[in-house]
C-alpha cells in the first residue's frame, strides 16, 4: 500500500499559520512578478477565483470579496515544507530516507507495505492529526495499493474534507470501484489533457473506472507504450511506479527566473546570468558534482507597443568546459561571453537562465592534457562561499559580477516576512 500526503493550500497555508485572523477567510498567492494567482483556500474557489489567471483579470473580485493576496513567499514555504516532510519521515520510522519520497514541495509518497490492512485507517488519521499539530499545516492523505490510485484517493479526500476527513483510505473492491467511478480520466495522474481529450471523442472513455478495464495490449497502442500499459496495471492495483531515492543526484541543474520588470541593458542581462549561475554552482556543490558544459538562454518579448500579448522567442547558447567543474567563478568565466554573443541591442529581456550538463562526481574527475593547472576546483574557497551564504543568508558574499542594486529582480510587492529564515523578520506576538 502507498499514501500520498498532500498540504491543503499549501502556499496559503503557510500565509495563514502566522496571520490567524485570515483562517476562514478567502487567500490567495501569486506566482513570480505578481502575476497568477497559483494558491487558493476554499473560501477563495467559492467566491470565484480561477487557478492560473492573471492577477489584473481578478483585481475587481478580489476587491469585492475582500480576498487577501501575497507574493510568493518561497524562503518561507521551503522550510515549511522541510518541515512537513521531516515530520512525515519520523512518524514513518524512515530512518533510510527510503520510506518517503518527496515528490513536490507540497507532497511525499510513503511505502506502507510494513503496515497490515486493519492499521492504515488509524495511521493516516495520526499523519493527519501530528503534521498539523507539530507545523501548522493542514494536510490530506490518500491511501491505496498504488501511486495512481493513492492519488486518487487524496483527490476524493480533498474534494469533500467534510466527509472524508482530509483521509481516504481505498483497500476494498467497493471503495476502488466507487473511487474510479468518480474520477474523470482528465483527472488522473499521468493523463494530460491532449490524452483525455483522445479518450473522451474516440473510445468514449470518460472515467477511471472505464480505463481501467481496457486490455493493456489496446493501451500499448493507444496509450503512449510502455507508460499506457503501466498506467492500466495501476488502476487495477498492481504497483509499477515504485519509490525513488531522495538522495539520486541529477543529470541537470537549471536555474531561472523572469525579470521584475524588461531589461534592455547588456549589464543587467549579464549580471542576472551570473547570478543564476552562482545558484546553479551551489545546487551542483551540494550534491558533490561537477559540471561538464553550460546552457546559456534568454527568452525576448516581442510585443508591439500598446499590446499585452505575450510572445516569447528563446535563444541560447551551449559551451563545453575543457574539464569538468564546480567552481562558480569558472562557470561564470564561461556564462558571460554566452550572453554577449545572444544580446541584441534594442530587444527586450523577459527571462533568463542557465542549465548545467554533463554533472560527474567532483571526486573522480578526469585530467585535462590542455590544463596545466591543477586548482583542484577552488573546493576550499568555495566551501566557505557557501557556508557563509546559508548561515547569513540574502547572499552575504557574492561575485561581482551578479550585480549590486539588482533592479531586475523579480517583483514581490506583496510578500509576507520570511519569518522562519531571517533573525530581522522573525514573527512578533504582543502579549495583553
Amino acid at each position: 500500500m502507498f499514501a500520498i500526503v498532500d498540504c491543503n493550500s499549501f502556499y496559503c497555508s503557510c500565509e495563514r499559520l502566522f496571520k490567524p485572523h485570515l483562517n476562514s477567510k478567502p487567500v490567495v498567492v501569486l506566482s513570480n512578478n505578481d502575476g497568477c494567482i497559483i494558491s487558493r483556500t476554499d473560501e477563495a474557489k467559492k467566491a470565484g477565483i480561477a487557478m492560473g489567471v492573471p492577477l489584473f483579470e481578478s483585481r475587481e473580485l478580489i476587491r469585492t470579496q475582500g480576498i487577501t493576496v501575497f507574493s510568493s513567499n518561497y524562503h518561507l514555504y521551503g522550510d515549511m515544507s522541510m518541515r512537513v516532510m521531516d515530520t512525515l519521515r519520523l512518524l514513518a520510522d524512515d530512518s533510510t530516507y527510503r520510506c518517503v519520497e518527496v515528490y513536490s514541495v507540497d507532497e511525499a509518497f510513503i511505502n506502507l507495505s510494513h503496515l497490515p490492512e486493519h492499521a492504515l485507517q488509524g495511521f493516516a488519521e495520526r499523519l493527519r492529526d501530528v503534521v498539523v499539530q507539530w507545523t501548522g499545516i493542514p494536510v490530506s492523505v490518500g491511501i491505496a495499493p498504488s501511486k495512481v490510485l493513492s492519488k486518487v484517493a487524496n483527490r476524493l479526500a480533498k474534494k469533500d474534507k467534510r466527509k472524508s476527513h482530509c483521509v481516504m483510505v481505498l483497500n476494498t473492491a467497493d471503495k476502488l470501484q466507487e473511487a474510479l467511478e468518480m474520477t474523470d480520466v482528465s483527472d488522473l495522474w499521468g493523463i494530460g489533457r491532449k490524452y483525455a481529450r483522445k479518450l473522451n471523442d474516440l473510445y468514449g472513455i470518460n472515467t477511471a473506472w472505464q480505463l481501467r478495464h481496457m486490455p493493456e495490449e489496446w493501451a500499448r497502442k493507444n496509450l503512449g507504450g510502455v507508460v499506457g500499459v503501466r498506467m492500466i496495471r495501476e488502476l487495477n492495483g498492481v504497483s509499477c511506479i515504485q519509490m525513488k531515492d531522495p538522495l539520486e543526484k541529477k543529470k541537470m541543474i537549471a536555474t531561472t527566473r523572469m525579470f521584475g520588470k524588461p531589461v534592455y541593458a547588456l549589464q543587467e542581462l549579464k549580471e542576472a546570468v551570473a547570478t543564476y549561475v552562482s545558484r546553479a554552482a551551489e545546487k551542483l556543490r551540494r550534491q558533490y558534482g561537477a559540471a561538464s558544459s553550460i546552457d546559456v538562454f534568454v527568452v525576448t518579448n516581442g510585443q508591439q507597443s500598446g499590446q499585452y500579448a505575450y510572445d516569447p522567442q528563446h535563444h541560447h547558447r551551449y559551451f563545453t568546459l575543457m574539464k569538468p567543474t564546480s567552481d562558480t567563478a569558472e562557470l561564470i568565466r564561461a556564462a558571460l561571453p554566452l550572453v554577449e554573443s545572444l544580446y541584441r541591442k534594442g530587444s527586450k529581456y523577459a527571462k533568463a537562465g542557465v542549465m548545467l550538463g554533463g554533472i560527474v562526481p567532483d571526486d573522480a574527475l578526469q585530467g585535462n592534457l590542455f590544463d596545466a593547472q591543477n586548482k583542484q576546483q577552488n573546493r576550499a574557497l568555495m566551501q566557505a562561499l557557501d557556508n557563509i551564504n546559508f548561515s547569513m543568508r540574502d547572499d552575504m558574499v557574492k561575485f561581482v559580477s551578479s550585480g549590486l542594486t539588482r533592479n531586475w529582480k523579480m517583483r514581490q510587492e506583496m510578500r509576507s516576512g520570511r519569518y522562519t529564515t531571517r533573525w530581522d523578520e522573525l514573527h512578533e506576538l504582543k502579549l495583553k
